[in-house]
């Protein structure tokens, strides 16, 4: 068993922003992270080689994925396929998001 505290975990180091991401647990297939997005701050992720989903767990703001937009707020889940432009943007409140990567995420890419 691997289990987390999600509550506790802390994403450091932080970007100028405010932004941390820290991976917190990974098998051969998935993996699986805690990024943050203080409010008002800026998403300069790139698309990535793995898919990804994202799952909202505090704050609110919006997802642009490719040309659709859609609102995100606690209890949110969107999958965003390898490869694909995305970014948080109009970030109202911190956003506290799990990221499960497919298959498992490189440390080395910008998340």
């Amino acid at each position: 068993m691997d289990a987390h505290e999600i509550p506790t975990l802390d994403p450091q180091p932080r970007d100028a922003d405010g932004h941390g991401y820290v991976d917190f647990l990974a098998s051969s297939k998935l993996s699986v992270g805690l990024a943050i997005w203080p409010a008002g701050s800026a998403d300069r992720q790139k698309p990535h080689r793995e898919d990804e989903v994202y799952y909202v767990i505090s704050g609110l703001g919006s997802l642009r994925v490719a040309d659709e937009d859609r609102p995100v707020k606690p209890g949110s889940l969107v999958f965003v396929a390898a490869g694909v432009e995305h970014r948080f943007h109009d970030i109202a409140e911190d956003l506290r998001v799990l990221v499960f990567w497919a298959p498992p995420h490189t440390a080395t890419r910008e998340t």
